[in-house]
């Protein structure tokens, strides 16, 4: 396992990472220079397919010289085709990656002796296939040690080396997909595979399992730590609240979904813990991270995020943008440069009260998943998801939900683990702000459903969906 953990590079990229929390904008700002010229220049030397997409702004400057914005973005569709040409390892091939991510029972082993695998599948329920070297996974770990959920579960004191090795580690349970070859699975598996011993302080739980089950399990376990999605940890403070499940965590960690600021307090009250958030992507595990303030930080010495508009135009700071262009600076054997990420990303511009340089962003969803209904006069009403969301978690108190598009000027809306005449309820408070938004004629089903509902493969939840919008299985 030397190649997929090495405790002396971990520790190396904590202190740094420790360094840059702590230092101006001009620390973070020159490493990330750094970095990016010399991923840029290891790519064009190593990557067919990025060398050819580059051609135009490597026939006037060196690739380390260029500035991103001479780069053309880059979408998954494109690099998985050409997926031999994308990695940097020759002997890396789809097909073989294919092979190894449908044995289960090497969830969280190292494919080739040195390359952690996992996957994602997008709306097309094609799953896309990322590698991780050991020098990436070095950062990934040093990162949530450092500025992670990780740093505020483990004494001050501990280099995060043995912060999961030692004597004391948290009893971490984490809800969702456990079958495939996902980010949260693989990784938690790989920390066991690294030290056996930390099976005892590390547990994963099937969302797939009855609801009962589960229930009974986690309270054997009692953890300290509780990691899920925030649509699953919901169905779970719902058990608490109702006497059913009976744990003390000390954190509940939240990714992978958005987690707005009614649920954020509606289970921080459930379950009488902290709830950090963060946010990340299969693409790139760790993008930011939750400040005691609440306000995500950029990992900017790692990663570039560049949110920009429909035509993949930069937007102004401040301004939400349509879509996001993704760099991760830390994986130089599968490089994610200028890639196009669905999520709609602010910048926002000051210093944070927790005294660190490190920019805030704000995530709001994804922007394919905007709704567009048909409202007076014929005219388009455009909707963000999170305003929705926010309606029906502030206004109706319900945080388990489908709201499905079905027609230009239809939704259905389906409560999960609620008693019927609450989606009536929702369903009013809804109706109510849609004819606010000019939204006059509207069919609107409401249904609920006394248990938790079937979910994607990889365990999340998609509550808003528009017209056309692939179904959840294909998450």
């Amino acid at each position: 396992m030397a190649n997929v953990f090495d405790p002396l590079r971990t520790a190396a990229a904590y202190v740094d990472a420790l360094a840059v929390t702590q230092g101006s904008a001009a620390v973070w700002r020159e490493r990330r220079r750094a970095r990016l010229a010399a991923l840029l220049q290891h790519t064009a030397e190593h990557s067919p397919l990025y060398r050819r997409l580059w051609a135009s702004a490597l026939a006037r400057k060196p690739a380390g010289a260029c500035d991103l914005d001479e780069l053309p973005p880059v979408h998954r569709a494109e690099l998985m085709r050409r997926f031999e040409q994308w990695v940097l390892d020759p002997r890396l091939t789809l097909e073989g990656l294919r092979r190894f991510t449908r044995e289960p029972a090497r969830i969280g082993e190292p494919h080739l002796g040195r390359y952690i695998v996992w996957e994602s599948s997008g709306s097309s329920g094609e799953p896309a296939v990322f590698v991780q070297d050991g020098e990436a996974l070095a950062v990934n770990d040093a990162l949530q040690c450092a500025r992670g959920p990780v740093a505020s579960a483990l004494p001050s004191w501990l280099v995060p080396t043995w912060a999961w090795f030692g004597p004391t580690p948290p009893r971490l349970a984490f809800v969702g997909a456990v079958d495939g070859h996902f980010a949260s699975a693989v990784s938690l598996a790989r920390l066991a595979r690294v030290n056996p011993w930390l099976q005892g302080s590390l547990r994963s739980f099937s969302f797939l399992q009855p609801l009962a089950e589960l229930v009974a399990a986690l309270n054997d376990w009692r953890p300290t730590v509780l990691s899920s999605y925030p649509s699953m940890a919901w169905v779970l403070a719902q058990e608490q609240a109702a006497g059913r499940l009976r744990i003390a965590p000390r954190e509940v960690w939240t990714g992978g979904e958005t987690l707005t600021p009614a649920l954020r307090g509606a289970l921080a009250q459930r379950f009488g813990a902290a709830v950090r958030d963060t946010y990340g992507a299969s693409e790139c595990l760790e993008i930011a991270s939750e400040c005691r303030c609440g306000a995500l930080h950029l990992h900017a010495d790692w990663v570039i995020l560049e949110p920009v508009d429909a035509r993949l135009r930069p937007v102004p700071e401040g301004e939400a943008g349509a879509a996001a262009l993704l760099t991760n600076l830390a994986n130089r054997v599968q490089p994610i440069v200028r890639y196009v990420l669905g999520d709609r990303v602010r910048c926002l511009s000051g210093r944070c009260d927790c005294g660190s340089a490190l920019p805030r962003i704000e995530v709001q969803g994804r922007d394919d998943e905007l709704l567009s209904l048909r409202g007076r006069g014929g005219r388009p009403v455009h909707l963000a998801p999170l305003a929705l969301v926010t309606v029906l978690e502030e206004g109706a108190g319900v945080f388990d939900f489908e709201l499905c598009q079905t027609g230009p000027a239809a939704l259905r809306l389906t409560l999960f683990g609620a008693p019927a005449d609450a989606a009536g309820a929702a369903g009013t408070v809804l109706r109510r702000w849609l004819r606010l938004q000019g939204v006059d004629r509207l069919r609107l089903e409401c249904d609920a459903q006394p248990d938790s509902g079937g979910r994607g493969r990889s365990g999340k939840r998609r509550r808003v969906r528009t017209l056309g919008a692939a179904p959840a299985t294909s998450i």
